[in-house]
């Protein structure tokens, strides 16, 4: 009896089948003029492979299989389709001479096995550094601790293998993405090589290696930063991109030479770093309701202090996204652009071609933006024009290297902003600093004892005898009586043994509120405006610090390293004695931080240069506070001063109409009419002709009597409004 063997069957059919394709597709590679080829018989080179991608080759249906010097032979199901024409033109713009053939689907899926053969880290076109999924998920899961790249590192330069190289870039950058790693160092030493990892804002020894295998990696980086292989005696700079899980992650490589060969240095500026959303900053929950409601407004300066690398950039890369809807445009300008971010029109500086902060911030004006960053501002020209974008309805976002909050306004006023042109721009001077988390599987609680105890005591005391409170921090605040516990780095596997894992920050600020701008016209210190910000009842950086070491967050050495603890002690009595003498708004109207509204996406670019009393007063404020005798002369820059006066004049015009009841307006008006005093003293505007500067001065003159007379006389704000109207109208004409 004939017995029927369906697995036999199976496989005849599909020998069949296999047969007729080849012959079909070697009638379809005659008919179209191309070469055809069966590669189930030929060897595939693996130097071919690593020109394109794995992924890149399945997906057009291509395999380079044959490589000689630079004639490559390529391999593929469709030689017309036009990602296969666009290829080749690719390949061909690198310097190949592509060959093609024409070839089945069982050689392709022949030719695509043997990429696991191939280390899964090559070179591609334009920078580019591919590290598969799969082989940069089995180092992450085979990588616990430092140790472990060690070994794997060391294990791999032991191996006898064609492509070495390639498989310790891999190990590089896999094992730096999945330890958290922000730099790579790579740096040579005299008998060696060191790698080290700086992670959560720490450098950490990684593995030591020989020479040969450095000068190997150190050329295949050049490659990749498209930086000159012969070029040893000057510095470099370059950068190239990781393809990872859907994103690109840039690498920034920076080259500079040294005694026993060149040190590099790889930034990895991966997206997902900045996906932070405000809340996750570590911004105290009272700063954070204030903050929230300082960028929600249509207009003003906000500027954040602090050195580089404290955090700065990704604060302010989150207002941005906090704020971003699709009905305002956001600008940037950047050096360089770190992250890239959806919706956001972001701008390089380019020294070489002239665009820097100053030309891109002109730029940006003419580009109709509702919000401006800018990357720090660093001269005079630069902090006027985003003083002056701040007063005519755009939210201007920008750096400064000062030490604090503070601080930021003497360094404005040094680079020649005039104090009241200032006192009516900036909203909010923020300072912070990072610090790392302790790691929650093994931080230690710890009885403090000792000068630690009493350096906790004296800021909690402090902070308290001027009225701050620490709600919103998750901490009961011990008595003076009472022990005081915090936690202490221990170290474990979850953290490589370091004890902490990850960071956050320690903030403060200093917002334009009466009493800042009160003293601004005297061009105050910062111990000046330190005791004047006292009112303001917001914790500083210290007292921030202190909080998050009771909550246990961090521990007091990492506080220790960013903040002096024993800083302004000798301020404290006269910040007493401030606090019981002015009153702020601020303080006046905090509420409990529960009944914080949400804010997010509420900034409406139709709304007028209009505010709550509240806000306008952190907003306007007086141009002088000195009478005409005594203030202070403008810079040369006239016409810009001029410009800065007619915008103040528009905002008083519109706040005399929409907020009567502000109790400084009367001040504020005052203060404009001493520098329009003092600019007609000192000859400022231009005119034609002695007669028509004097009937021009005069003009202004009746005006301002009028006024005054309105004023004194308790007229209606409409016709305060209507003057201050006819005379920006006369200034403007000249």
């Amino acid at each position: 009896m004939a017995q029927f063997n369906e697995e036999k069957q199976i496989k005849d059919l599909q020998a069949i089948r296999t047969r007729e394709e080849e012959a079909l597709v070697q009638q379809t590679a005659q008919k179209i003029g191309v070469q055809y080829i069966d590669l189930t018989g030929i060897g595939v080179d693996t130097d071919a492979l690593k020109i394109v991608s794995e992924k890149e080759a399945r997906n057009i249906e291509i395999a380079p299989f044959k490589l000689t010097a630079k004639e490559l032979h390529l391999a593929t199901r469709s030689p017309l389709r036009q990602a296969t024409q666009t290829k080749i033109k690719e390949l061909e713009d690198q310097g190949y001479n592509v060959t093609t053939y024409m070839v089945s689907q069982k050689s392709l899926a022949k030719a695509w096995d043997r990429y696991k053969d191939v280390s899964l880290a090559f070179q591609s076109a334009g920078g580019l550094l591919d590290i598969s999924d799969a082989s940069l998920q089995k180092i992450a899961n085979d990588i616990k601790t430092n140790e472990d790249v060690k070994k794997m590192f060391e294990d791999t330069l032991e191996e006898k293998m064609a492509h070495k190289v390639s498989r310790l870039m891999e190990i590089l950058f896999g094992a730096a993405i999945a330890t958290g790693a922000s730099d790579i160092h790579i740096e040579a030493q005299e008998d060696d090589v060191r790698i080290r990892f700086r992670q959560d804002g720490v450098l950490h020894d990684v593995v030591y290696f020989d020479h040969d295998n450095y000068h190997m990696i150190n050329s295949r980086i050049k490659l990749l930063s498209s930086l000159k292989l012969t070029q040893t005696q000057n510095a470099q700079d370059g950068r190239f991109t990781i393809e990872y899980n859907d994103m690109n992650i840039e690498i920034r490589t920076s080259i500079v030479p040294g005694a026993y060969g060149e040190g590099i240095v790889m930034r990895i500026l991966n997206p997902e770093g900045i996906n932070v959303g405000l809340e996750q900053l570590g911004i105290p929950k009272r700063l954070l309701k204030i903050l929230k409601e300082e960028v929600a407004k249509p207009n003003g300066l906000i500027l954040n202090t602090g050195p580089t690398g404290s955090g700065k950039t990704t604060t302010l890369y989150s207002f941005l996204k906090y704020i971003y809807n699709p009905e305002i445009k956001i600008l940037t300008i950047e050096d360089p652009i770190e992250y890239h971010l959806e919706g956001i029109t972001q701008t390089q500086v380019d020294h070489d071609k002239g665009y820097d902060f100053l030309a891109g911030l002109r730029a940006a004006m003419r580009q109709d933006p509702d919000v401006a960053l800018v990357g720090e501002i660093r001269d005079n020209e630069t902090a006027t024009i985003a003083v002056n974008a701040s007063l005519t309805g755009h939210l201007v976002l920008s750096t400064l290297h000062t030490n604090n909050a503070a601080g930021a306004i003497p360094r404005l006023l040094d680079l020649g902003v005039v104090p009241g042109v200032l006192a009516a721009a900036l909203s909010t001077a923020i300072a912070q600093r990072l610090v790392r988390k302790l790691c929650p599987e093994c931080k230690k609680r710890v009885k403090a004892e000792g000068e630690e105890a009493e350096i906790l005591r004296t800021t909690i005391r402090n902070a308290r005898a001027l009225n701050k409170s620490f709600e919103g921090y998750d901490i009961d605040v011990p008595e003076p009586d009472e022990d005081i516990y915090i936690y202490k780095p221990q170290g474990c596997e979850a953290c490589s043994n370091i004890g902490y894992k990850g960071r956050l920050g320690v903030y403060e600020a200093i917002l334009a509120d009466e009493n800042i701008q009160k003293i601004l016209e005297d061009k105050p210190s910062e111990r000046m405006l330190k005791i004047a910000a006292t009112a303001q009842g917001i914790m500083t950086m210290k007292e921030d610090g202190v909080a998050k070491i009771l909550e246990g967050i961090t521990s007091l050495q990492e506080i220790q390293e960013v903040v002096d603890l024993e800083e302004d002690l000798e301020l404290f009595e006269e910040m007493q004695e401030y606090i019981k003498t002015h009153h702020s708004r601020l303080a006046e109207k905090a509420a409990p931080i529960e009944d914080t509204p949400e804010l997010k996406n509420t900034k409406n670019v139709s709304q007028p240069i209009t505010q709550t009393s509240t806000q306008q007063s952190a907003t306007i404020a007086p141009l002088s506070t000195n009478p005409p005798e005594s203030a202070t002369p403008i810079s040369d820059t006239s016409s810009t001063e001029i410009s800065l006066l007619v915008d103040y004049l528009k905002l008083l015009e519109q706040q005399s109409t929409t907020q009567p009841d502000d109790a400084l307006l009367d001040t504020k008006i005052q203060s404009a009419e001493h520098v329009i005093a003092q600019l007609l003293k000192d000859g400022r505007f231009t005119v034609n002709g002695e007669n028509e500067a004097q009937r021009t001065e005069h003009e202004i003159n009746l005006l301002m009597e009028e006024l005054q007379g309105l004023r004194n006389d308790g007229a209606t704000k409409k016709g305060i409004a209507d003057k201050l109207a006819s005379i920006r109208s006369t200034i403007e004409t000249l």
